[in-house]
């Protein structure tokens, strides 16, 4: 015989409108008594009816989530994070991979997730037209991806202030022929780049050291993109005596271009990435730090406060985690070698 919710809150010791708010990650349940009613569920078998669920709350709890590229580091951690989040709440995650513009255009013009979603977390950037869309929904929207938008709940980092810190570290050291490998053809609208790049320059500026474009390489944010664009950098007349790369994936690409053209890291030339990816350590790159899993798991949470708490004071438009810059083994002042 399959256990009911009343078994289970009879073996618990508990209510079963309390074994329903644990199950459901509702609040007003201890840690405690919800690990417990948790065990007791496991222990007897007891899965909740989703349907009947359905019926009495007019919810499909399922969250839809919309990515670039599902295939890629940062999105795939940020995915992975969140996910566990609905799951522990008893949502479903229902996936849309929109990595050709193509699909794209399919996605926001026949708007598939209507009537199906809870509430949608987007990992890409939507224009005008595709943030109306996605508000049209009259569901909670979060993403975890550019700055402030009306409607949305964004929950990232602050790119400039990133950015800043690892280019100033370079000039701090020393160095005045700075490179950067940007991710200028990420996915479509996506703002980072753009910040990124800004802060690049603000930084050469005020330290009075002329920008130069041929400095300048797009990596496509993938490890065999940061190759070909530390190749193409070592290939100019006055090649950079340290690179800041947007990402740690293109910078473990440079570091493979330097080995392979014999250079040392930092001896010849230093690098710096972004994002502390979770092989950064591994191999000893210097990297601005940001809570990718976090973030994820954050914007999953606030989506989940406003479906459970919809009369709750909503949450702030943009919520900002924390960022730091950590020296590891790949960047220190450069050689004597003549002008830089």
């Amino acid at each position: 015989m399959t256990a009911s919710i009343t078994d289970v809150a009879r073996a618990a010791g508990v209510s079963a409108s309390t074994v329903s708010r644990a199950l459901r990650g509702r609040p007003g349940v201890s840690e405690e008594v919800r690990a417990q009613i948790t065990a007791v569920a496991a222990q007897l078998g007891y899965t909740a009816s989703r349907s009947a669920a359905s019926l009495a709350s007019g919810r499909t709890f399922t969250i839809g989530v919309v990515v670039p590229y599902v295939g890629r580091w940062f999105f795939g951690t940020v995915l992975d994070a969140a996910e566990q989040v609905f799951s522990a709440a008893g949502y479903d995650v229902l996936l849309y991979n929109l990595r050709s513009p193509e699909t794209r255009k399919r996605f926001f013009t026949g708007l598939p997730v209507r009537k199906r979603v809870d509430a949608v977390l987007s990992l890409l950037i939507p224009d005008e037209e595709e943030t109306a869309a996605l508000r049209s929904l009259g569901v909670p929207l979060a993403t975890t991806v550019g700055g402030t938008r009306p409607g949305f709940t964004v929950v990232g980092i602050d790119d400039r202030a990133g950015t800043e810190s690892a280019v100033r570290h370079l000039v701090n050291l020393g160095h005045r022929r700075i490179g950067m490998i940007s991710g200028s053809s990420g996915p479509l609208h996506w703002t980072t780049p753009i910040e990124r790049r800004q802060a690049y320059l603000d930084v050469l500026a005020d330290a009075g050291i002329a920008s130069d474009p041929a400095l300048e390489a797009d990596g496509d944010y993938t490890v065999e993109g940061g190759e070909r664009a530390m190749t193409e950098l070592l290939a100019v007349s006055r090649p950079p005596t340290a690179v800041f790369a947007q990402s740690d994936e293109m910078a473990m690409g440079a570091l493979r271009a330097l080995r392979r053209h014999r250079l040392r890291v930092p001896d010849d030339v230093s690098v710096v990435g972004f994002d502390d990816h979770e092989l950064a350590d591994v191999v000893g790159l210097t990297t601005v730090a940001q809570p990718v899993a976090q973030q994820g798991a954050e914007a999953a949470r606030l989506l989940l406060r406003q479906l459970e708490e919809p009369d709750a004071e909503p949450p702030a438009e943009q919520v900002q985690m924390p960022i730091r810059l950590v020296l590891r083994e790949t960047t220190a002042p450069p050689r004597p070698r003549g002008p830089q």
